[in-house]
């Protein structure tokens, strides 16, 4: 690894060991983390995300991902890493050409009708520039950036060491599982690099899309596609960000129709087919000259198993029905319970958030907020949830601000409780379906072909006297070692006692070799004896901390 990039980012790390991050989330004030601007101190969010950014495409990455963790980062550092740019210098063309000729193995000119060198978009990891087909088809060309793939291996490397020697010296990073998050994120970054997982992404939200005609994504163009160069069908229009100053269509209606339908697409995407868009931003929709919107940039696709997605949906149906008991009970049942868990604290604020969130209008919460300050307040109580749920929040209230930009006065609460009960309502019928009853006699069919020999093995088992009852807790380590250490300290504090009566004992008896005046054997006990007193103390005082909070999940 190169020295100057370890120094820089040791240097990093240690300017801003105290600055909060990891360091406990207090209950009393969930929307700022126990941690307001003037406790962290003026503008340090800022520099920090400025600093994250100098550090380069994996960092910038880094600061993107923690905005969406409400249990790792106070509100001062999410608000500033939200507003994190891809500033970065653009790479010279004659590069970025190289790549797209060795990736696709023929000379730009042979590829394409056109090709302009000037990109018309630029991030840390890729480049995307405006080309034209042979055929005449205009296309966007997204291009990986040169080496970065091999300084994203080196720094996540040594993120995953500092990680590992952080939870060493202190609790916290265990507490929230920032190791198994620098895990994760190395599997997400991963996959975004692979351009082809785009391309497939493109693909599988067009499918799932065709029951939303005023909402798609652009085409990938697989001829002229590979691991780190992607082509798909230019898309002309507007970012949702300046939909203040575009006022060439009558917002009245059209717009509040396609804030709907964009929302429901969202959640269909999510409770029907299982797939989180990570970055739903307004930048990332554009509103097109027919009318209609289209979603970009889907690098970034987290995929959710159908048990973890029922989960999701009873969750988000409980807090848009008002039900705080049920909404903080599915919660838990999601998330790792760590073993000072304080379940009453966390009910009691879930109810009081939900109940705020039910009876009032402009209480400043929305679905995706409620979420992400769930995650805030069971991470303060104790609990650990799973990636996918701040994700979902995230989503959520990008969402809310798309739909915002388009249609201020859009009851985005009404859509999302009737569009919820709807998927419910398609998902019991689907229970009911001719496939799903198959699976259900044919599971029906194997317990009562295989419960004959079960229950005579069984049956035998008992007979022979051989059933055991094998209980998981007793075989831990902890307890093994806790045995283990009150066994030797009993029996070191024998040892010590019997010395320093046997070195007591020898004191009378008169001998040539002394110590100190007194006999030099009796002498040489109570040396031993004092050292493993001393010794036994000192562990006691020292490594006799409270346990490590236990860590318990529900199976999904």
């Amino acid at each position: 690894m190169n020295p100057t990039r370890i120094a820089a980012i040791a240097r990093f790390f240690f300017r801003y060991r105290n600055a909060g991050i990891l360091s406990g989330v207090a209950l009393d004030d969930p929307l700022f983390a126990g941690l307001d601007a003037a406790a962290i101190g003026d503008g340090v969010p800022e520099e920090f995300a400025r600093d994250l950014e100098q550090l380069g495409p994996t960092f910038v990455k880094i600061g993107q991902s923690l905005s969406t963790r409400p249990d790792f980062v106070p509100a001062p550092y999410i608000a500033a890493l939200e507003r994190m740019q891809d500033a970065v210098a653009e790479v010279d063309p004659a590069t970025m050409r190289a790549i797209v000729e060795s990736e696709l193995g023929f000379k730009i000119g042979k590829l394409f009708a056109s090709f302009d060198d000037k990109p018309i978009g630029s991030a840390s990891l890729s480049q995307v520039y405006s080309a034209t087909l042979r055929d005449g088809r205009p296309v966007a060309v997204k291009v990986q950036r040169p080496d970065v793939a091999a300084t994203l291996r080196e720094d996540l490397d040594m993120l995953a060491r500092v990680a590992g020697t952080v939870g060493l010296v202190s609790d916290q990073p265990r507490r929230y599982g920032f190791d198994g998050w620098v895990v994760e994120f190395r599997k997400s970054l991963s996959g975004e690099l692979d351009y082809r997982r785009e391309g497939e992404n493109l693909e599988t939200f067009a499918a799932h899309l065709q029951d939303y005609p005023t909402i798609f994504v652009p085409k990938p163009v697989w001829d002229y596609s590979t691991a780190r160069v992607l082509t798909m069908e230019m898309i002309s229009g507007d970012k949702v960000t300046k939909i203040s100053e575009l006022r060439r269509i009558d917002p009245s209606e059209s717009l509040s129709a396609l804030a709907a339908d964009l929302l429901r697409a969202y959640l269909d995407q999510v409770f029907v087919h299982g797939l989180i868009h990570a970055d739903p931003h307004p930048g990332n929709v554009l509103l097109t000259g027919d009318g209609r919107l289209a979603l970009l940039d889907l690098g970034m696709v987290a995929h959710l198993p159908p048990r973890m997605r029922d989960q999701l949906l009873r969750l988000l149906l409980a807090i848009v029905d008002g039900r705080g008991e049920q909404a903080a009970e599915t919660f838990v049942h999601l998330s790792t319970r760590l073993e000072d868990f304080d379940e009453p604290a966390f009910a009691r604020e879930t109810a009081r958030m939900i109940a705020q969130y039910a009876v009032s209008l402009d209480s400043g919460r929305s679905e995706g907020r409620l979420v992400l300050e769930m995650t805030r307040v069971g991470a303060a109580c104790g609990l650990r949830p799973p990636a996918e749920l701040p994700m979902l929040g995230k989503t959520l209230l990008n969402l809310e601000s798309v739909c915002d930009a388009l249609a201020p006065d859009l009851p985005v609460k009404d859509i999302v409780e009737s569009h919820l009960q709807d998927v419910m309502a398609r998902q019991v019928k689907q229970m009911f379906s001719p496939t799903r009853l198959a699976s259900d006699l044919l599971d029906m069919q194997e317990l009562l072909r295989e419960s004959p020999r079960r229950v005579g093995q069984l049956l035998r088992t008992l007979a022979d006297n051989r059933f055991r009852v094998h209980i998981t807790g007793l075989e831990e380590s902890r307890l093994v070692e806790s045995m283990q250490k009150i066994a030797n300290r009993i029996a070191a504090g024998v040892i010590t006692a019997g010395l320093v009566l046997g070195a007591a004992m020898l004191m009378r008896i008169p001998t040539r070799v002394v110590l100190f005046g007194y006999p030099a054997f009796a002498m040489v006990l109570f040396l031993i004896a004092f050292g493993l007193g001393a010794t036994l103390v000192g562990s006691s005082l020292l490594s006799d901390r409270k346990a490590r909070p236990r860590e318990e999940r529900d199976h999904i």
